[in-house]
C-alpha cells in the first residue's frame, strides 16, 4: 500500500506546475570553511513519509528562477527522478550570481590544505554536504551529484577529497583539460569562435552582482556570417581592442598563456583524480564539440588510479549534452534509429542513482556502454578502449588512395602538397553562423573535398563492414614553407551513391556520396614534440607530427567508402596561424603570409591514421 502512495505521490510530475504540487522549494546561503557563502535552492518532497537522497548540482549558469515561489521547470538529471522523489539543491558557485566570492575558472585543487582560507571547488563541494546533511530533514544520509560541461567539472572536482556521504557522482562531458582538448584549445590550437562567443557572454566580470539573477546579453555580431565577422576582426589581438575591451577576465587569462605553462597544468583535473570513493558514472557524446576529451580521460584516470571501485562509461551518438535534453535519435542529417537519449536515461543513468542512492535495482554488470554509430545499436563492455580492439595502420597512398597496405616507395621525396593562404582559410562548416555550434561534427563535407587547399584520400568500396572503437591516432610526416602551421586531419564515412534519401529530411539533402565526418582533430606545429616548449618548424623539413582524434565508435558498412582530409585551416573554429613561428595572441597582420605545406607518404616517412578495430 504504501509504494502506491508514493507512486501516486510523484507521478504527475513533469511541468513547473507538478513540481510545485510535490515539492516545496527554500532558498539557503551555506557557509563555507572561509566564511563565504553560496546561494543554493533546495526542492524538498511534500511527502514526508519516507526519508530521500541528495542530488547535488553546482552550477556557474545560474540557479534560476530565484525566489521561494518561482520554481524550475524540471528536477534533476531527468524526470524519473522527480517522479521517484529525490531531495534537490542546485547551488551557484563561488562568485557567480548570488554567491558570494570571487569566482576563479577552473580553479585550481589544492591538495593539501593548511588553513580554512585555502578552499577549492573540492572543499567547497564538502562544505556544502556537510551543511545539506547536518540540516536537512527527511534525508536518507547519502548524496549524488551530476553535470554537465562545467557543472561536469564541478562534479570531477567533488570525488576528490569526497565527503562521506557523497557516494555516486556522474560527471557528464566534463571540462577536464582546455589547453590540451576540451572547449578552448585541442593541441594547443585556439577554439576562437567558441571562445569569442562563449566567454563575452558568460565572463564578462570576474565576480558578478550577488542581486544579479540574470545572465548578460548575447554579442551582437551585426552578421549571421560568422566567417565575415572573424576574418574582418584580423588577428586575435583585435578582439580586445575593437570588442572585449579588456574588460572579460578569462580571455584576458587567455591570451596571456599561449602555452601549457602553470596557469593551464594547475586546472587540469585528472592528475588528482587519485583515491576516489563514490561510484562514478562518466557519460560522453561522440560528437560533442566541446568537451570530448574530458570523458575518456577522466574515466581512464579513475579506472588506472582507483582499482575496485564502481566507475563506469557511456558514449552515445551526442551533441554536447544532448542526452539530457533531445530524443537522440538524429542528429543533423545522420539518423540512429533508435532514440538513444531516452534509453541512456532510463536504463542507465536512473538505474545508476537509485541503486547507490536507494539502494534498488540491480548493479548494472556493463562497465561500458557506447553506441555503435554506422550500425546504429548499443554494445557493452568491460573496458574502454575494448580489449578485443586490435591496431590497423591505415596509409595515405598514391593519387589520393587511402589503403591497408603500406606504401611501397622505400625513400625519396614522395608527398603530396597544397598552399594554405590565411587570407582564404577552409571554412569549418558549410553552415552561415556565428557559433561554433555542434551539427559540423557530422557535417557533409562535400564543401571542403573540392578546395585546393585540402587534401583528400579515399579507399576503395569495402568488401566487409569495418568497426573502429577508441582514440584515433594520427602519424603525419609533414613540412611546411614556413616555421609554424596548423594540421586538422578529418576521419569521413563516404556513403554508397545509391544510398537512400534520407525522409522525412526538411533540408532536402541527398544522402548519396555523403561524406559523414566521423571525427576530427587540429594540431599546432610548435606544440608537436611539447604543449608547454613550443618550437617552430625548420622550413621545408620533413617532421613528425602525432595527435589524437577523439574517441568514436563507428562502423563503416560495407559498400562505403572511407576518407581522410588533410588540411591547415579550420576557420572561424580556429583561429588562423600566421605560418610563421610568433606569439599568435599578439600577431600583427602582417605576420600572415601563404605557405606551402606536403604531407609525405613514402614507406620510410609513411604517414597513416592508426585505427583500433574490433574483428567481426
Amino acid at each position: 500500500m504504501f509504494i502506491i502512495i508514493v507512486l501516486t505521490l510523484f507521478a504527475g510530475c513533469g511541468d513547473s506546475d507538478d513540481m510545485s504540487s510535490h515539492y516545496v522549494k527554500y532558498e539557503e546561503l551555506i557557509p563555507m570553511r572561509d566564511g563565504t557563502k553560496l546561494f543554493t535552492s533546495i526542492y524538498v518532497p511534500k511527502d514526508t513519509s519516507q526519508k530521500y537522497p541528495i542530488m547535488l548540482n553546482r552550477t556557474p549558469y545560474s540557479v534560476a528562477p530565484y525566489g521561494e515561489d518561482a520554481y524550475r521547470n524540471s528536477l534533476g538529471p531527468s524526470i524519473h527522478f522527480a517522479r521517484e522523489g529525490y531531495i534537490f539543491v542546485y547551488q551557484d558557485v563561488r562568485g557567480k550570481f548570488r554567491s558570494e566570492g570571487e569566482f576563479e575558472f577552473m580553479r585550481p585543487h589544492k591538495p593539501n590544505k593548511t588553513s580554512p582560507q585555502e578552499t577549492d571547488e573540492s572543499s567547497d563541494a564538502y562544505d556544502t554536504i556537510e551543511w545539506l546533511v547536518k540540516n536537512l530533514r527527511h534525508h536518507n544520509g547519502k548524496v549524488g551529484m551530476w553535470g554537465i560541461s562545467y557543472p561536469g567539472y564541478q562534479v570531477a572536482m567533488g570525488i576528490i577529497d569526497a565527503h562521506p556521504a557523497l557516494v555516486a557522482a556522474s560527471p557528464q562531458a566534463p571540462m577536464a583539460d582546455v589547453f590540451v582538448g576540451d572547449d578552448f584549445h585541442h593541441n594547443g590550437a585556439f577554439f576562437l569562435s567558441h571562445a569569442f562567443g562563449f566567454l563575452n557572454m558568460t565572463a564578462p566580470s570576474r565576480t558578478d552582482s550577488a542581486s544579479a539573477a540574470k545572465r548578460p546579453p548575447r554579442f551582437d555580431y551585426g552578421t549571421p556570417d560568422g566567417y565575415r565577422f572573424f576574418m574582418e576582426l584580423g588577428p586575435v589581438a583585435n578582439a580586445n581592442s575593437r570588442y572585449l575591451k579588456h574588460e572579460v577576465p578569462i580571455w584576458n587569462e587567455f591570451m596571456e598563456h599561449g602555452a601549457y605553462d602553470r596557469y593551464w597544468q594547475e586546472r587540469n583535473v585528472i592528475p588528482h583524480l587519485k583515491n576516489i570513493k563514490p561510484a562514478v558514472l562518466t557519460v560522453g557524446g561522440w560528437f560533442d564539440s566541446e568537451d570530448p576529451y574530458g570523458a575518456s580521460h577522466i574515466y581512464g584516470k579513475i579506472e588506472n588510479a582507483n582499482p575496485g571501485i564502481s566507475n563506469a562509461l557511456v558514449f552515445g551518438p551526442w551533441q554536447h549534452g544532448g542526452w539530457a535534453r533531445i530524443d537522440g535519435d538524429t542528429l543533423g542529417n545522420i539518423r540512429f534509429g533508435i532514440k538513444t537519449s531516452l534509453w541512456y536515461r532510463e536504463h542507465v543513468e536512473f538505474p545508476f542513482f537509485n541503486y547507490y542512492l536507494k539502494g534498488k535495482g540491480e548493479q548494472n554488470p556493463s562497465e561500458v556502454w557506447a553506441f555503435v554509430t554506422g550500425k546504429n545499436e548499443w554494445k557493452s563492455y568491460d573496458q574502454w578502449p575494448p580489449k578485443e580492439a586490435k591496431e590497423r595502420n591505415l596509409f595515405l597512398r598514391e593519387k589520393g588512395a587511402l589503403s591497408f597496405a603500406p606504401p611501397r616507395v622505400i625513400q625519396g621525396s614522395v608527398y603530396d602538397e597544397y598552399v594554405s593562404d590565411p587570407a582564404k582559410p577552409v571554412p569549418f562548416t558549410a553552415q552561415t553562423t556565428t557559433s561554433m555550434g555542434h551539427l559540423f561534427m557530422v557535417e557533409d563535407q562535400r564543401f571542403a573535398s573540392t578546395r585546393p587547399d585540402v587534401l583528400v584520400y579515399e579507399s576503395g568500396e569495402l568488401e566487409e563492414e569495418l568497426t573502429i572503437a577508441g582514440p584515433i591516432a594520427v602519424e603525419l610526416y609533414g613540412s611546411t614553407s614556413g616555421t609554424d602551421c596548423d594540421w586538422i586531419v578529418k576521419l569521413i564515412d563516404v556513403f554508397p551513391g545509391n544510398a537512400p534519401d534520407n525522409n522525412p529530411n526538411p533540408s532536402g539533402v541527398r544522402m548519396g556520396h555523403f561524406q559523414m565526418m566521423v571525427g576530427g582533430e587540429v594540431i599546432r606545429s610548435k606544440f608537436r614534440s611539447s604543449l608547454e616548449k613550443p618550437e617552430p618548424m625548420t622550413p621545408n623539413t620533413p617532421t613528425k607530427i602525432a595527435f589524437n582524434i577523439p574517441d568514436k565508435h563507428h562502423t563503416f558498412l560495407k559498400g562505403h567508402r572511407i576518407m581522410v582530409q588533410v588540411q591547415s585551416t579550420w576557420f572561424p573554429l580556429v583561429d588562423r596561424n600566421p605560418g610563421k613561428y610568433v606569439d599568435i595572441y599578439n600577431a600583427r597582420e602582417s605576420d600572415f603570409a601563404k605557405t606551402t605545406q606536403r604531407v609525405h607518404r613514402s614507406a620510410e616517412r609513411a604517414s597513416h591514421l592508426k585505427l583500433l578495430v574490433i574483428d567481426r
